[in-house]
């Protein structure tokens, strides 16, 4: 089912026993999740499993008793790897066996989310939503309306601005907007740029470079993790920095001189694109084709290994980048 065919769904009664959302937009498959979820549950407690939490057993318990809190039994699980036919099958039949129950799935990342369709149908009184990657003017429409609703003072520039800065992850963009809306000043590009790479204490930008100089950041990397930065968050923001550098570093390569607005489509302050610019011409090809893999590896060992320590693996990580030498 698409987009289009489940809203109109979400217009009458919700009857189906089990859903699953997945697909090329994260925020679209969490707001959805929750937004099914909430409705459901009408005010009661929602049971939430978070993917390295996800286990079957658990789930098929949790999908087999009636809530002792909750004349609804409302399960919302978020996962980053597929689930087996058989299994997913036994949990959707639990759900119709037990009325009260009900099982939300929001898939994210790139597993064979796809094979998993066929379990979500009539006959078994389940629903599946696949997203497509919103256009650009559906996405800043989504960010008009969350600016709104949080009430922060920001234009359509500079919504455009921190959307395109986050590399058009409407996720990561409303979460950044999240934490704006604490301010009660005008929003700029300024603030922008002071505020959504950074977390309490620790100024995100000057992490990322003391990270990619090969500097101590031991007390920075302590800080941002003991501010609530998550960790799969933290390497995504890495990686984002050193593909910003890298298109910086070929667009000098190719042109001779820098033009922002030519490589990103929008402006930075040139006090920060010089910065960035004299970061980006220190590394050689090589050197950015050994940080864009490790990062890479190491999120995806980050969402899909079962590391008991997350916080203490990623700082571990991290000073094995720093040994390599540029």
């Amino acid at each position: 089912m698409y987009k289009n065919e489940f809203d109109k769904e979400l217009t009458k009664k919700l009857s189906a026993n089990a859903y699953m959302f997945y697909g090329a937009e994260s925020y679209m498959i969490d707001s959805y999740g929750e937004k099914v979820a909430r409705i459901l549950a009408n005010g009661e407690d929602i049971y939430r499993l978070y993917f390295e939490e996800f286990d079957i057993q658990t789930l098929q318990n949790l999908l087999s008793q009636n809530s002792l809190f909750s004349s609804t039994n409302i399960v919302l699980a978020k996962i980053n790897k597929k689930i087996l036919k058989k299994e997913l099958d036994r949990l959707i039949e639990l759900c119709n066996i037990n009325g009260e129950s009900k099982l939300i799935l929001c898939c994210f990342g790139d597993s064979d989310f796809k094979s998993m369709e066929s379990s979500f149908t009539k006959k078994t009184n389940s629903i599946f939503v696949r997203f497509y990657q919103l256009e650009d003017h559906e996405a800043k429409n989504i960010l008009i309306q969350k600016a709104n609703e949080l009430k922060v003072k920001i234009d359509q520039h500079n919504l455009e601005f921190l959307y395109n800065m986050h590399q058009k992850d409407l996720l990561l963009s409303i979460n950044d907007l999240t934490k704006l809306s604490i301010l009660d000043d005008e929003i700029t590009s300024k603030t922008i740029n002071l505020q959504c790479f950074g977390l309490g204490s620790v100024h995100m930008d000057d992490f990322l470079e003391k990270l990619l100089l090969g500097k101590n950041i031991n007390k920075d990397l302590y800080d941002l993790l003991e501010e609530g930065e998550n960790e799969i968050a933290l390497v995504s923001k890495i990686t984002g920095f050193v593909q910003n550098l890298f298109m910086i570093n070929s667009y000098l390569k190719l042109n001779g001189h820098l033009n922002i607005m030519e490589i990103w489509g929008f402006p930075l302050p040139q006090k920060i694109a010089n910065k960035r610019a004299e970061l980006a011409k220190r590394f050689q090809k090589d050197d950015f084709n050994f940080m864009l893999v490790f990062l890479q590896e190491l999120e995806l060992e980050l969402k899909s290994a079962k590391i008991i320590n997350l916080n203490s693996y990623l700082q571990a990580k991290l000073r094995i980048f720093l040994k390599y030498e540029y």
